[in-house]
């Protein structure tokens, strides 16, 4: 796609959101699969129900504006999902696998935050305002996941912490 005005880049921008909304989606599903933690699975499967409900907001935004998705390349979701598999079938110890599967899931919220940023901005700069409002929530739910994630890994961190005290108090 030649981006020629802010318009078409806003429209680039909101697909290669829309898109990578629906890779993220299985690859939280993968992430949840291979979750040995009960705690970490129900987390990541909520995230996929919230991915859910995401693309229909974003589905939204492309019916106010007028426009259907472009298509955009995604390779980004591809290389990561490859990356995790290795680098995962690499961790041994069980609580390392946890925090990694934390990690890779803050890793890319992360990325879709930026994205939600840019394209809020874009979304100002064409005049879309109630698209604008609509991405801030689709942001919210983002940084949602952000804190729950960071919360369940403080968790894990001072369960194990617990345990190593406990042993060497008996």
């Amino acid at each position: 796609m030649t981006i020629k005005n802010p318009r078409d880049l806003f429209l680039f921008l909101l697909s290669n959101v829309r898109q990578g909304t629906e890779r993220s989606a299985k690859i939280y599903q993968e992430l949840s699969d291979v979750a040995q933690d009960q705690d970490i699975r129900e987390v990541l499967d909520a995230r996929g129900f919230l991915s859910q409900k995401i693309l229909s907001t974003l589905d939204e935004c492309f019916k106010i504006i007028g426009e259907k998705p472009v298509e955009t390349s995604g390779r980004l979701h591809d290389v990561f999902l490859e990356d995790f598999r290795r680098e995962l079938g690499e961790i041994e110890h069980p609580v390392a696998k946890h925090l990694y599967v934390l990690a890779k899931a803050q890793h890319l919220t992360h990325l879709r935050i930026g994205e939600y940023e840019a394209l809020i901005a874009a979304a100002d700069m064409t005049g879309n305002y109630e698209v604008g409002l609509l991405l801030e929530s689709c942001l919210a739910d983002q940084l949602v996941m952000v804190e729950r994630a960071r919360r369940l890994i403080r968790h894990i961190l001072e369960s194990r912490v617990a345990g190593k005290m406990a042993a060497m108090a008996s």
